[in-house]
């Protein structure tokens, strides 16, 4: 509050007793900077929890990447000893720099990058130091007058050709940064070498430090909870699965209000609703896992030579299956609905379409996670074909039952006349349904593709029989049992 006084303005403010203070100006003009400077630094320090919060729950979500952290953390601590020994430092001196360096560069999450850019880079690094030093001997026994003219020459011919071939698809897949480490590392020697006595020597130091600091890395990554891109990439696909079943089953029956599907919420099932867009979003993360674990060694139940190109396959079939439950869930969303009691004829052969084409994508998943052949999956598809064809029959049959309806109640007002005009039925009513019905029949086709896709990677990956699977299960457990009961064997 404020209150005119002769020569200016007097402010008061209320205080808890209900009375009012006189605020002193001199003490205003020393509150504000103080005021301004708590709640930056209180605006700092909540920033700052908020960013630990969010870092403690990605912790606890994912315990590998702390994991990681750690590994990283213990590889620099053993390469900085060629700096804190002092006979390792004696041997190489400031190249120990290089091996430091490649830790950092080198060490990815998963096996497969770590694998790659280390293989990259001391290809690249051998390749370049070996044409650095061949074309700095030419350039040396030309003479003090071309010795500059051939460096320069050479650099400009390999770095340009180098450079060309990094956009050549199949290098810049997987030899892009061995083609980048060949550039900074010829144009490295061949301009320090033409100043530099002892270039063998220097050139073997840091081809050896790379070599070290490559070495521990791959014996890290591999020996310490090691991460395979493979496992991720097999595991992301048959998540991917999933994730479609739960969006399909939870837009169909939400666009029928069908409260007795398993979503207690309605946030629930908003989230599983959208849960297709994280399979949109999947590709770029699927080619770098395929690149990657390509690079790796035989693990788990994983070849050398495992079918990874199949898995982009199928990945690229259920994101086309995605677009689909997209469009499907944009048309059920939208404003033009179609009537209620056309929604009641066609729901419940809709909800069988979907309830089906759920259960074969669940069975999908469950065949490639566990790495079996599903012994339900054709009998899961022929449902799913019989339900679709039910629908396509009821859609079919939507005219005639409308008509049928109507002549009912034209009959029952007894009113001839109007009979002939409500004989047609409302087209735009039933638009949204044969909408509908197309858009189930678009999905059911794409699931039929992954299925060939999924029985292609069973074939080539060799995936287990389920009825070996269970013979072995079955004699494992009779001779744990046999085992634990040594009385139960029959005497000659």
């Amino acid at each position: 509050m404020e209150k005119q006084v002769l020569g200016g303005l007097q402010w008061r403010i209320n205080v808890p007793n209900g009375m009012s203070k006189e605020l002193d100006p001199e003490c205003s003009c020393y509150c504000k900077p103080w005021l301004a400077l708590k709640s930056l630094v209180g605006g700092l320090v909540a920033r700052v929890l908020r960013f630990l919060d969010k870092a403690w729950a990605l912790g606890v979500s994912e315990p590998k990447k702390v994991i990681h952290g750690f590994k990283v953390g213990i590889a620099l601590s053993l390469v900085s000893l060629f700096y804190y020994v002092r006979p390792l430092y004696d041997v190489f001196g400031g190249n120990a720099m290089w091996a430091v360096m490649t830790v950092v560069v080198v060490f990815e999450y998963t096996v497969g990058a770590t694998l790659s850019k280390s293989i990259n880079r001391g290809t690249g690094t051998f390749l370049a130091g070996s044409l650095g030093i061949g074309v700095h001997w030419v350039a040396s026994q030309s003479g003090e007058k071309f010795e500059p003219i051939i460096l320069g020459i050479s650099v400009f011919l390999l770095a340009s050709a180098a450079t060309f071939s990094r956009f050549i698809p199949s290098v810049k897949a997987r030899f892009d940064y061995g083609a980048m480490i060949f550039i900074l590392t010829f144009s490295l020697v061949s301009v320090s070498g033409y100043r530099v006595d002892k270039l063998i020597g220097m050139a073997q130091q840091r081809l050896s430090t790379i070599a070290i600091g490559t070495s521990l890395c791959i014996f890290i990554s591999m020996c310490i909870s090691p991460i395979w891109a493979g496992d991720e990439l097999h595991r992301l696909i048959h998540r991917n699965m999933e994730k479609l079943a739960e969006s399909l089953e939870a837009s169909v029956a939400n666009y029928f209000r069908d409260n007795q599907s398993g979503y207690p919420s309605q946030e629930d099932n908003s989230k599983k609703t959208q849960a297709y867009k994280c399979v949109l979003n999947s590709k770029a993360t699927e080619e770098s896992m395929a690149n990657f674990a390509r690079w790796e060694p035989a693990h788990s139940p994983f070849n050398f030579r495992h079918p990874w190109k199949e898995y982009l396959k199928i990945g690229a079939l259920l994101r086309e299956c995605a677009c689909c439950i997209e469009t499907l869930s944009g048309c059920l969303n939208s404003e033009k609905q179609g009537m209620e009691h056309l929604k009641g004829y066609l729901k419940h052969a809709s909800m069988a379409v979907c309830s089906h084409s759920c259960n074969v994508l669940r069975e999908l998943s469950k065949s490639v996670k566990t790495t079996t052949k599903s012994s339900k999956l054709y009998l899961s598809v022929g449902e799913m074909k019989f339900a679709l064809q039910e629908l396509q029959n009821a859609l079919k049959s939507l005219p005639t039952q409308l008509i049928l309806e109507q002549v009912l109640a034209s009959q029952a007002n007894e009113n001839k006349s109007t009979t002939k005009k409500e004989c047609a039925p409302p087209v735009m009513e039933v638009i949204p349904l044969a909408t509908l019905v197309s858009l189930l029949t678009e999905i059911v086709a794409r699931i039929e593709e992954i299925v060939d896709g999924v029985i292609k990677l069973a074939e080539l990956a060799e995936f287990k029989a389920f009825n070996e699977e269970k013979i072995a299960q079955n004699q494992s457990t009779s001779n744990n049992q046999r085992s634990d009961n040594p009385s139960c064997e029959t005497e000659p």
